[in-house]
């Protein structure tokens, strides 16, 4: 079973950047592709940043393209997204969620808070 730990979020100004990093342990070779998530409060969770795990096709939501790069490092079993030029609305729980091959997000890390004052 997958298990993921998020790290590195925090408190930055606009204009700012943070690097999250997600651990990913147990199971990993039933992982086909992985992503980013972020939920602020009030807010549904919003899906930002995706990776295939084979060959590496990215995807991003609008509202980050241009200044989120997600990537990974497969021999560390590690999913890392650098946020630059943050804003305010970015604000909120971020989370890494692993998807399977039976197509479901089948786990996902316990989320990591980035905060972003103007």
């Amino acid at each position: 079973q997958v298990q993921l730990v998020e790290s590195g979020g925090g408190s930055v100004q606009a204009g700012g950047s943070l690097r999250l990093s997600c651990a990913a342990s147990g199971g990993t070779s039933s992982i086909y592709s992985m992503g980013w998530f972020r939920q602020a409060p009030g807010k549904p969770r919003e899906g930002i940043a995706f990776i295939s795990t084979h060959g590496g096709n990215v995807n991003y939501a609008d509202s980050v393209k241009g200044r989120f790069t997600v990537s990974q490092d497969n021999a560390k079993n590690t999913l890392v997204l650098q946020m630059n030029d943050l804003k305010p609305e970015d604000s909120g729980m971020y989370y890494c969620a692993a998807r399977t091959y039976d197509g479901n997000w089948s786990a996902w890390g316990q989320g990591t808070q980035v905060t972003v004052s103007s």
